[in-house]
């Protein structure tokens, strides 16, 4: 089946533009020009399998939206005319997957779509065949199941975005292991970057808020200064 975008922009020609170019590329898109109107869809559709979502919509901006979406798993490419970097670091915090300044080459769009889908692309299994046993990574108090992507911290559910879970399964894959902010860029986004590139400290910070006790003095996700992060499943000892 065609994976399914939902395209929210109060820009007619643009919305027009991506519909047309993303359909030719073997999606199957819907426009919606506000917010209420993306949430009518949503009450009466299932989800999408990716949400492009503008940043400056009339009403409700994009930022907030996103903020209320996150728990419902849908991952998320922001768009924005405004290309500062506080602008993006602030998309990322409310829970997007990526966010990608206008104006931009539509190939580009694109390229971060399909690196978005192929991070969450689930095994198919035909509905004759018999159940496969549940996929869990496991480490320490940590729990991932990879098929219907639940996560729990010693036996509690916590709620992540898509790209906070690809994220952990990156850390429980490699446990005690320096990973280096490029590697991780690598692994998460599967695209050219800036070298200059410093979302993923976004991305960590925000992922610590939510299986950390203490993220202002974690014990599992550590920063290594001027090298990367270390994933300790047993946690450090504290001092």
């Amino acid at each position: 089946m065609m994976p399914t975008l939902w395209l929210v922009d109060d820009d007619a020609a643009l919305r027009d533009l991506l519909v047309q170019y993303l359909r030719e590329q073997g999606f199957a898109v819907v426009a919606f020009a506000d917010g209420p109107a993306l949430d009518r869809a949503l009450h009466e559709n299932p989800p999408p399998d990716l949400l492009l979502l503008d940043v400056m919509l009339p009403g409700e901006d994009g930022l907030s939206i996103a903020r209320r979406l996150g728990g419902l798993g849908i991952p998320i490419i922001m768009l924005s005319a405004r290309g500062e970097d506080i602008d993006r670091i602030v998309g990322l915090e409310v829970g997007a997957d990526d966010y990608l300044p206008k104006p931009f080459n539509p190939r580009e769009l694109l390229a971060r779509i399909r690196a978005v889908l192929r991070r969450r692309e689930p095994n198919t299994v035909s509905h004759a065949a018999p159940v496969a046993p549940a996929r869990l990574l496991e480490q320490g108090p940590f729990r991932l199941d990879l098929d219907t992507h639940a996560v729990s911290v010693a036996g509690r559910p916590v709620e992540l975005t898509e790209g906070e879970f690809q994220l952990l399964r990156i850390f429980l894959e490699q446990p005690r292991r320096l990973l280096s902010r490029d590697a991780l860029l690598e692994r998460l986004k599967g695209y050219e970057r800036s070298p200059f590139d410093r979302s993923i400290d976004v991305r960590v910070a925000r992922l610590r808020r939510k299986i950390e006790s203490d993220p202002a003095h974690p014990r599992h996700l550590l920063t290594i200064r001027g090298e990367g992060y270390v994933f300790v499943p047993e946690g450090r000892e504290t001092p």
